[in-house]
């Protein structure tokens, strides 16, 4: 199973980005209650984007905050750190032992024991990537 990073969410509301709507068709990925609020918060999203993420959020299976999830998010803040929203949705991915799907991959690394998913990797060209850890 998998987690959607608000990121992912924000980029498949935009109209270039159908492989990622076709991506979360297909694999039917939850989502993370801080994902509402950090998508839809959104402070550059147009109305029409707008108007796709609160469909896409009143379909979405949503993960809720628990007390495990903010457990999980304290002990990855007191490790190093990261933004809030981020705590939360690595969280939980690690609560309910979830691969986490974000284009942002390099802020989560570091974290051992979560799996991650990066579904631009397969739409990006493979030589700007090696320039760039280069």
């Amino acid at each position: 199973m998998m987690l959607l990073d608000s990121n992912i969410i924000i980029y498949a509301a935009k109209p270039e980005n159908i492989f990622l709507r076709q991506f979360i068709a297909e694999n039917a990925p939850l989502v993370s209650a801080i994902s509402y609020v950090e998508a839809l918060g959104y402070h550059k999203l147009t109305p029409d984007e707008k108007q796709n993420l609160e469909m896409f959020f009143s379909t979405a299976s949503t993960i809720m905050i628990s007390q495990a999830i903010l457990d999980r998010a304290v002990k990855l803040r007191q490790s190093r750190k990261m933004s809030l929203g981020d705590s939360f949705v690595a969280g939980t991915a690690l609560a309910h032992d979830l691969t986490l799907v974000t284009r942002n991959t390099e802020d989560f690394k570091w974290i051992s024991d979560l799996k991650l998913l990066n579904p631009f990797e397969r739409s990006e060209s493979t030589p700007h990537e090696e320039k760039s850890q280069n």
